[in-house]
């Protein structure tokens, strides 16, 4: 088990690392462009973020179930765990929450580059779009960090 268990454990590691690492950081940009109100800016960033998402987020995203689930195999630990089935429930809260947002941040983008291109300023569907993908986060953000806590902590 040794070999195969560290490679198994630095790759779900690695993985938690990009996950929660690519989501902050790129929503902190995207935020940061947002309140800028420059739709150049906002453009940009949301290119950079959906780029980033498919790239980073949705690789790592896959990648933590598959090496979380060996992990507890290799380790022993059974699937009913109160830890792990928390850790799942989160996760999917967390993911529930992902998805709408990726779809949000191509329409923004798309705003954004029309806007860009005609001079003008966003609208209230901007407005409503950039709201909702902001309080869509915090739940995302605030279930993957329980579920790093549950991760390392592993509580009976």
């Amino acid at each position: 088990m040794g070999e195969y268990y560290l490679v198994l454990k630095w790759l779900h590691v690695v993985g938690a690392t990009v996950l929660f690492g690519t989501g902050i950081g790129t929503a902190f940009h995207f935020w940061h462009a947002l309140r800028t109100g420059s739709v150049a800016a906002i453009a940009a960033s949301a290119r950079a973020t959906v780029l980033a998402d498919w790239l980073f987020t949705l690789v790592s995203g896959v990648l933590q179930p598959a090496t979380g689930v060996l992990l507890a195999l290799a380790a022993g630990y059974p699937l009913s765990s109160t830890w792990i089935v928390a850790s799942v429930a989160l996760y999917v809260l967390a993911g529930a929450c992902w998805v709408p947002v990726v779809f949000i941040q191509l329409r923004i983008r798309a705003i954004a580059e029309q806007c860009e291109r005609d001079h003008s300023a966003p609208g209230e569907e901007f407005d409503s779009l950039a709201r909702r993908w902001f309080y869509l986060g915090w739940p995302a953000f605030i279930a993957l960090a329980i579920v790093l806590w549950l991760m390392v902590a592993r509580p009976a």
